[in-house]
């Protein structure tokens, strides 16, 4: 068993720096619905995957899949890959989930096919090597929830304070989507001298309802709001979702909320441990994006092959007993050892200065 466990947990061959890669480095790619840009600068290491199909709410599709699998497989043995987000370039929505419209076409054959490599989707993201964090700006419902859950950490959106205020100017986004200049349409409030028709009176209260709706969908629009709702539509999760929520949570209350559908707020994830942070949403309404670069930042500077390590023991550890669980720690820092980080923070602590750590 010792021996397996060796040959699968060793470290990949020396690599060899690739070219840096930005957003902006190949413009046909903006018309992916899967885009990857690696940062640079103070947060070269962090790269992010940009999940972009607005005309389905990034629902999981063929294409979408087939793109995110590409992506993965370049990604997986890049060593400069030390961080990897996940974000939707979509306001309102991370993942929607499966695409129901795309799967009414499929006969059942190539149901059970596609869940199946959706399935396969969602253990190559929780395989990856280096430590990946979900940005859940917006509904993560579903196979976006199982996108997440596959993820080692998660943010979540959440609104300002947990109240609607309404502003009283018009600095903020949903304002400047109003159709008029001013929060309250023209001959809503009228004087006992003014007489309106029923078709003004008719089309005040339409504006006033419309402004409304507007100002709800911009407060809500952002707000993470994830469940495994597959039930709901007569289905049961099928990407991992059954396996990766019991083991986040205690199973009483993964059974409570697969079986019932039901839906959490951020705030509500956070305290039952599903998200590791809610923040107060932004009115660009990608707050826990910037969440997650922040924790990716506070990633970037550890040992990279410590850090991969470290998860794989993790990640292998919690699925077996403790003491094969301690085997595989043991073989993980056997192989850390003879690495050449390992020598820096040694020498970096006795010198009392910051370590140079470079992935050797």
């Amino acid at each position: 068993m010792l021996r397996a466990l060796t040959s699968a947990l060793r470290l990949p061959s020396p690599w060899r720096p690739r070219e840096a890669r930005g957003c902006a480095a190949n413009p046909a790619a903006a018309n992916r619905e899967i885009q990857v840009c690696a940062l640079a600068g103070p947060d070269q290491g962090i790269t992010e995957i940009l999940m972009n199909r607005p005309s389905a709410r990034n629902a999981l599709g063929n294409v979408f899949v087939s793109e995110l699998l590409e992506a993965l497989a370049q990604l997986r043995e890049d060593r400069q890959v030390r961080v990897l987000i996940f974000r939707s370039g979509v306001k309102g929505v991370f993942c929607a989930g499966a695409d129901l419209k795309e799967r009414e076409q499929m006969s059942e054959a190539e149901v059970g096919v596609f869940v199946q490599r959706l399935r396969g989707l969602m253990n190559e993201i929780a395989a990856f090597p280096a430590p990946t964090i979900a940005a859940m700006d917006g509904f993560a419902l579903g196979g976006g929830l199982e996108l997440a859950l596959a993820c080692d950490l998660r943010v979540a959106g959440e609104p300002w304070g947990q109240s609607v205020t309404c502003p009283a100017n018009h600095k903020h986004a949903w304002a400047r989507t109003l159709p008029s200049g001013s929060l309250a349409p023209e001959k809503v409030c009228v004087t006992s001298s003014e007489k309106l028709s029923f078709e003004e009176r008719r089309e005040g209260r339409m504006k006033i309802i419309d402004h409304f709706l507007t100002f709800l969908s911009w407060w809500l629009a952002s707000s993470a709001v994830m469940g495994l709702i597959e039930a709901t539509r007569g289905l049961l999760p099928g990407a991992g979702g059954t396996q990766r929520l019991p083991r986040c949570l205690r199973v009483a209350l993964a059974k409570a909320l697969i079986f019932t559908g039901r839906r959490l707020g951020g705030a509500q994830a956070q305290a039952l441990g599903l998200v590791n942070h809610a923040v107060a949403q932004n009115e660009e309404g990608n707050a826990a994006y910037h969440r997650a670069r922040a924790l990716a930042q506070e990633i970037l500077p550890q040992a990279p092959i410590a850090v991969r390590l470290g998860k794989v023991a993790i990640d292998r550890g919690t699925e077996v007993d403790i003491a094969s669980g301690m085997a595989i720690e043991g073989i993980c820092y056997a192989q850390n050892i003879p690495t050449r980080d390992r020598l820096e923070g040694m020498a970096a602590f006795r010198e009392k200065r910051p370590p140079r750590f470079v992935g050797e």
